[in-house]
């Protein structure tokens, strides 16, 4: 798997800092409020399990599963529901957590869906940032690292439904998802 690997872009322990940031501005920002974390499945599964041990006041989460990208590199921009979340989110703050906003495209369908379930409001916390393949513009309130725009797997982000197990944020070689460009 490592010989894929072009280089190491974020290393664990940035990461683990990143993590514990954002952890305590939640938890002091939401201090008395109904917190509900939605992650976004599969990539943001990692993320949301070490932001929750991190985050110091009672909140409750649920997962949805979205797909725009299959087993592609690019975002097909058409964004389809897997799996709704389960609990009734009326009158209570919602924040999605995801792994990597990119294009925007799925965030903005995100928060478009969870609005009309009448929550007190609905923000986004992301690890991961690339502004830079921006299509439509988002507001991310809680945002970890920003990245350059390189393919990047590792900590839950995947190609193909591999890497996401690394430990680090690495870039992919480009000769292992070159073939699809």
């Amino acid at each position: 798997m490592m010989k894929d690997i072009e280089e190491v872009l974020v290393p664990r322990e940035q990461i683990s800092e990143m993590v514990k940031s954002l952890g305590k501005r939640i938890s002091e920002d939401y201090a008395g409020e109904d917190l509900v974390l939605v992650g976004v499945l599969k990539g943001g599964f990692i993320f949301l399990a070490d932001l929750m041990r991190e985050i110091t006041i009672p909140v409750d989460m649920d997962l949805i599963a979205v797909s725009s990208y299959g087993a592609s590199t690019r975002s097909s921009g058409v964004v389809r529901i897997i799996k709704d979340i389960d609990l009734d989110i009326v009158g209570k703050h919602v924040l999605i957590v995801e792994d990597l906003v990119d294009t925007g495209l799925t965030l903005s369908h995100l928060k478009d869906l969870f609005n009309t379930r009448g929550p007190k409001s609905v923000k986004v916390c992301t690890a991961f940032d690339k502004p830079s393949r921006r299509k439509i513009e988002i507001e991310i309130e809680y945002n970890g690292i920003e990245v350059p725009d390189k393919f990047i797997v590792g900590y839950g982000l995947d190609y193909a439904g591999r890497y996401r197990n690394l430990p680090d944020v690495c870039t992919l070689k480009e000769e292992i998802y070159e073939k699809e460009l």
